[in-house]
């Protein structure tokens, strides 16, 4: 959503399905009714949407890239823009670093941080297990810092954030303002509870059940 309620006049909500077709809505409108886009660049199919409140746009990242467009809050005039990303500072990593994750399924995920102004992209690396019924495990996270220049450079310090990324939009809040671990990111999937620590790569992992992984960022109270 464009804003934190779905009540607010100029509320946009976007819901993106698997494959090109993207929609939106305003849901406080007297008769709502969805307006559909087709996504035409496949590396985009299986992204989730992003609303960006720096630049009040919605975002979709994507393999090399991010699509980048207003649709929803200016009638849906505006073209989406692919911005294509250079990606600096990669580690260095072994052969058989290398090997683990070229052997994984990955997906990319865009994360802003209210607090700081930033915005990440995380590149989550997972792998099939063997053992007993087939889940998904955790093998590698590897966290960018997107620059205006289109630069993404990969990093190990994001300071004072924890990051959570589970099946509702990816957010971020300061670590210490909650009593949480910095510099980590959490994850948490239908089969899967995980930290990342980002300065050490060191993962903790567990393979379990959830009917519902779903974080919520914290609200504000009235």
């Amino acid at each position: 959503m464009s804003s934190s309620s779905p009540e607010d006049e100029d509320c946009v909500v976007a819901v993106k399905f698997l494959g090109p077709q993207l929609s939106f809505c305003r849901p406080a409108q007297s008769n709502p009714e969805w307006t559909n886009v087709r996504i035409r660049n496949q590396c985009f199919y299986s992204s989730r949407v992003m609303f960006s409140e720096k630049d009040e746009m919605f975002c979709l990242p994507g393999s090399g890239g991010y699509l980048i467009g207003s649709w929803g809050l200016h009638e849906l005039k505006d073209k989406p823009k692919i911005h294509r990303l250079q990606f600096q500072n990669l580690p260095e990593l072994t052969k058989t670093k290398r090997e683990v994750l070229h052997s994984c399924s990955s997906t990319e995920h865009l994360v802003e941080s209210r607090s700081t102004g930033e915005t990440f992209l995380l590149k989550w690396y997972r792998k099939a297990t063997t053992r007993g019924a087939v889940k998904m495990k955790t093998r590698a996270l590897m966290v960018f810092k997107l620059e205006e220049e289109g630069n993404a450079v990969y990093t190990r310090d994001i300071g004072d954030l924890r990051i959570f990324l589970s099946n509702s939009e990816p957010f971020c809040v300061p670590a210490s303002s909650f009593d949480l671990y910095p510099n980590s990111v959490q994850l948490w999937d239908f089969d899967e509870f995980a930290y990342v620590f980002i300065d050490s790569s060191g993962i903790r992992t567990h393979n379990l059940t959830y009917v519902a992984p779903y974080y919520i960022p914290p609200q504000n109270k009235i």
